[in-house]
């Protein structure tokens, strides 16, 4: 086959391939922003899955608490300061993830005295666990 019948059956493949090319389904661009292995999962026949939004006003805190459960916190807007007993205070800022362990007490506050925060919040738990227990 010459230079001339190979060019010319390319372009007659290409020009039946590219329509069906043009619409062939994209692959979405995936950012993986946490990956941690997380102890204290709930087990068992079922779970239940709460995905939470927050919005914090500047300066406001949650109160003392525990969760049974992992929490998984991505900030959309703003910075937060987590503070665990037992660990140095650890700053979130928008666009990063953070797990809290569970049974852990803890605070979370929103670290501007001008911004909101915000957050989105997933928790996995038992049915019917409450998100937060209070610490008195």
């Amino acid at each position: 086959m010459g230079i001339s019948a190979r060019a010319s059956s390319l372009a007659a493949t290409l020009f039946v391939a590219l329509p069906f090319m043009a619409s062939a389904q994209t692959v979405p661009i995936r950012e993986t922003i946490l990956q941690q292995v997380v102890p204290g999962m709930p087990i068992g026949k079922s779970q239940e899955v709460r995905v939470i939004t927050a919005t914090f006003k500047p300066g406001d805190k949650t109160i003392l608490h525990t969760h049974q459960f992992p929490v998984t916190y991505f900030v959309l807007e703003g910075t937060f300061r987590k503070e665990m007993e037992g660990s140095a205070p650890v700053i979130v800022k928008a666009g990063q993830a953070f797990v809290e362990p569970p049974n852990v007490k803890a605070t979370l506050f929103n670290h501007s005295s001008t911004e909101p925060l915000r957050l989105v919040i997933f928790y996995a738990s038992t049915p019917g666990t409450p998100f937060l227990d209070p610490v008195h």
